[in-house]
């Protein structure tokens, strides 16, 4: 493994950084704390722009190569919010936040691009400018949209991008990535399922909006099994199912709600199409009424091919030979880094976290070993794009 030898003496101040931000975690766009400290430790690095409040929350810090040296810009990102869950890690640097923790790793995230940017500000061994992009909100809150929709790209010039995200279960000092779709468009959907309420006991004299909603539950589990071309990914998941009040009271109304994950635009359209069909079908059939409210979410995280390449390369180049899997199979779950892929091109990599708990599980944790590995991937990334 070939690490920036600098990096590699700054670890244990950087696992301070993310150690501070583990403790403090915050949700969404509620990312105040964790912004103002991103944006002082940019300004302390000589970053020659701080720009906060892009994308309501987020923080970009831009940093000029060699002067007088011209060039493009590119866009180096980590996110920065935490998720709703109760850490269970016992660490001392445990969250101090009931209900709050980095159980994804931003922390992690955040920290080691933060120290990409100390180095970057340093020894500015490139030509051009990076923008470091801290964002707010990837859980669930499309930061990354508003970042997009806020003119960061325009603003900055940035032409390329890209994302890192570490991965429980492949060994520190090893990465993996794929050119295309990596990881899926993540939709969600609420239905209505409205009947006639009565008496439990006299089920002749209503509509029964909890066997029809029962029956549309069945039927949507047809669209992966039988609409979808069985060589392509497609997961329909109801996962709320909400009505009934008692136990003799057959409710008017059955709420259902889940998630839609795919990993191409035309098994996208045909999983809305159907569950729109079947909804109304089934609970006409069962003589109901039925509405469905259906929003396309975060998109498909793509990888650019040529940027891939160069993000495998870079990556070999600091791990080594057979260490990069450049075929890594697509997850179904969501990134919005989608919408910074969709507005320039890049690529997205994971980097390994070791033998830790799993993503958004209460007994994860970032592995700190694997900062140096992080932090030289950005530094060589950075250098490399922007070389003279």
């Amino acid at each position: 493994m070939q690490l920036v030898a600098d990096v590699v003496s700054m670890k244990d101040e950087v696992a301070a950084w993310r150690r501070t931000l583990h403790a403090d975690p915050e949700l969404l766009y509620d990312v105040h704390n964790t912004a103002a400290f991103v944006a002082d430790k940019l300004r302390s690095f000589g970053c020659d722009e701080v720009v906060t409040g892009i994308g309501r929350t987020g923080v970009v810090g831009i940093i000029h190569g060699r002067p007088g040296g011209n060039g493009p810009a590119i866009g180096l990102r980590a996110d920065m919010d935490a998720l709703p869950i109760t850490e269970i890690t016992g660490v001392p640097w445990a969250s101090r936040t009931p209900g709050k923790m980095h159980a994804c790793g931003h922390d992690g995230h955040t920290a080691m691009l933060l120290g990409a940017a100390r180095h970057l500000a340093a020894t500015r061994n490139f030509t051009g400018s990076v923008a470091v992009i801290f964002q707010p909100a990837e859980e669930g809150g499309a930061g990354g949209r508003e970042m997009v929709n806020d003119g960061m790209m325009e603003r900055f010039g940035i032409t390329k991008v890209f994302g890192m995200h570490n991965l429980p279960g492949l060994p520190v000092g090893q990465f993996a990535i794929r050119k295309g779709s990596i990881m899926a468009a993540t939709d969600i959907f609420d239905i209505t399922i409205k009947g006639r309420g009565g008496h439990a006991a006299m089920p002749h004299q209503t509509i029964d909006p909890i066997v029809a909603a029962s029956a549309v539950v069945t039927a949507l589990q047809s669209i992966a099994s039988r609409n979808a071309n069985p060589l392509e990914s497609l997961v329909v998941s109801v996962t709320k199912f909400i009505g009934g009040s008692a136990y003799n009271i057959i409710p008017e109304t059955v709420e259902l709600a889940g998630t839609v994950r795919t990993l191409s635009p035309e098994m996208r359209d045909l999983a809305e199409t159907r569950i729109n069909e079947i909804v109304s079908g089934v609970a006409a059939a069962h003589g109901a009424e039925a509405s469905v409210n259906y929003l396309r979410n975060y998109p498909v995280t793509f990888n650019h091919a040529d940027e891939t390449d160069f993000a495998a390369d870079v990556a070999e180049q600091i791990a080594g030979v057979g260490k990069v899997e450049r075929n890594q199979p697509p997850t179904m779950g969501g990134e919005d880094f989608s919408f910074m892929l969709e507005a320039r091109p890049g690529a997205f990599i994971f980097m390994g976290n070791g033998d830790t708990a799993g993503l958004h599980h209460p007994a994860y944790d970032f592995n700190d070993d694997a900062i140096p590995v992080g932090v030289s991937y950005w530094v060589n990334l950075a250098e490399k794009a922007l070389a003279a």
